[in-house]
C-alpha cells in the first residue's frame, strides 16, 4: 500500500515532535535529579539531626513541631528569596556571600556559647517559632552553600527546576525533622541534654569554618 505524500508529511513531524517532547522531558528530569541532589546534599537534614535535638531537648513534642514546621516554611521562602533576588540584594547593601559566611559563622558561635553555658537559647520559653527561624531556618538550612547552590540551578537550569528542586528538598528535610521526636524518646532526657552540649561544640566548630571560609573566598577574590 503506497501511503500518499501528503499525508505522509503530516504524520512526520508529530512523531518528530514526540521525540522532541520525550528528550526534552527526559532532559528536565535529569536536570531536576541533579539540582535535588546537589541542594539536598548541602542542606544535610541528616548530619544536622543531632544539632535540631540539641537545639530542642527543652522544648515539648508540639512546641518541636511547630518549630520544625516554621523553619521548614522559612527555608523555603528565603531560598526562593535568594535564588531570584540575592545577587541583587548583595549589591543594594554592597556585601558578598563571603560577607554573608562570616556573619553566619559568628551567628553560630553566639548561639554555640549560649547553649553550653545554659543548655539552651534564651528566650526559647516566650517564642518556639523564633528558634525555628534562627538558628534551624537560618543558618542551618539555608546556609550559605545552599543559597550558591539554589542561585547556581536557577541560572544552570532555570526557574521550574529551581523552584521544584527546593520545594522536593525541603520537604524531605521537613519530613526527617518530623522524625526528630522519636530520636529525643530513644535517647531520654539525660541523653538530650549530653547531645545539647556535645553538639554545641559542633555547631562552634562549623561557625569557625563559615568564617575561615568566608575569609578566605574574600581575600582569595582580591586582585
Amino acid at each position: 500500500m503506497v501511503i500518499p505524500i501528503k499525508a505522509f508529511i503530516q504524520l512526520t513531524p508529530n512523531k518528530t515532535q514526540d521525540g522532541f517532547m520525550s528528550e526534552a522531558l527526559v532532559e528536565t528530569l535529569g536536570n531536576l535529579a541533579k539540582a535535588v541532589i546537589a541542594l539536598f546534599i548541602i542542606v544535610d537534614p541528616f548530619g544536622n539531626v543531632p544539632i535540631f535535638i540539641g537545639l530542642t531537648e527543652k522544648i515539648g513534642e508540639t512546641e518541636r513541631k511547630k518549630v520544625f514546621n516554621t523553619a521548614t516554611l522559612v527555608a523555603i521562602v528565603l531560598l526562593l528569596v535568594f535564588a531570584f533576588t540575592g545577587q541583587e540584594i548583595f549589591l543594594i547593601f554592597g556585601i558578598s556571600i563571603y560577607s554573608f559566611e562570616v556573619a553566619g559563622g559568628l551567628l553560630l558561635v553566639i548561639i554555640s556559647i549560649r547553649i553550653l553555658i545554659s543548655g539552651s537559647l534564651h528566650g526559647i520559653e516566650e517564642s518556639t517559632e523564633s528558634l525555628g527561624a534562627v538558628p534551624i531556618a537560618m543558618p542551618l538550612l539555608v546556609g550559605p552553600g545552599a543559597i550558591t547552590a539554589t542561585i547556581l540551578n536557577l541560572q544552570t537550569f532555570g526557574t521550574v527546576v529551581t523552584i521544584i528542586s527546593v520545594l522536593v528538598v525541603l520537604l524531605l528535610t521537613w519530613i526527617i525533622l518530623r522524625q526528630v521526636g522519636s530520636v529525643y524518646r530513644f535517647l531520654g532526657k539525660t541523653g538530650s541534654m549530653v547531645i545539647a552540649r556535645v553538639m554545641s561544640l559542633l555547631i562552634a566548630a562549623i561557625a569557625v569554618q563559615y568564617i575561615l571560609s568566608g575569609i578566605s573566598h574574600f581575600l582569595a577574590s582580591m586582585p
